[in-house]
């Protein structure tokens, strides 16, 4: 029996509107809403191939220990965010292979040299982490992320420090990761 008064056809109309919207978020592949979708992505597997310092005048103000240990930092802050916001995983590179990297050309420069050690490493995505040093007050930070399977950059990015400290370091490579390659992690 169909009850033609306005409060029933008005609820009709509601329910074949939600109907028409679930019907187009499952068409679109999306979820009614905004609800969270039912499995997240895996995280990608990473290969960190090499986190090195240019220090431009070496000859006249050689790297120091201090640089040296904001290298290793740097490193390690890198892993954490990355790890933390659950999109990625680190592979492990073989201690020859890293010798062989160390030996080799410029990653980035050396005509996909980065692609065959990712490959090895069972990546999908190989990274590498220059710090140029200009100056005692101007160094550049940079990072650089490709496709192992395509050969093409993913990611890269630089962000420029003043003053060569602890500090200055960490929020170089905290403020490049949080606002450029991680833009919707919390960190």
């Amino acid at each position: 029996m169909i009850n033609l008064s306005g409060r029933t056809l008005r609820r009709a109309s509601l329910g074949a509107k939600l109907l028409a919207a679930v019907a187009l978020a499952a068409l679109l592949g999306g979820t009614p809403f905004g609800a969270a979708s039912a499995e997240p992505a895996s995280p990608v597997p990473v290969a960190l191939l090499s986190v090195k310092m240019q220090n431009d005048h070496a000859e006249w103000i050689p790297t120091s220990d201090a640089e040296r240990d904001r290298i290793r930092k740097v490193e390690e802050t890198f892993r954490t965010m990355l790890e933390q916001s659950g999109r990625y995983t680190f592979k492990p590179i073989d201690p020859a292979m890293q010798a062989e990297i160390d030996k080799d050309q410029a990653l980035g420069s050396c005509s996909g040299c980065e692609f065959r050690y990712g490959k090895a490493a069972g990546a999908r995505e190989v990274a590498w982490i220059e710090v140029q040093k200009v100056s005692e007050l101007i160094l550049n930070l940079n990072v650089y992320m490709a496709d192992v399977e395509t050969g093409k950059r993913v990611f890269g990015k630089s962000v420029d420090l003043r003053g060569n400290s602890d500090e200055s370091w960490r929020h170089a490579i905290r403020y490049l990761v949080k606002n450029y390659l991680l833009p919707s992690a919390k960190s």
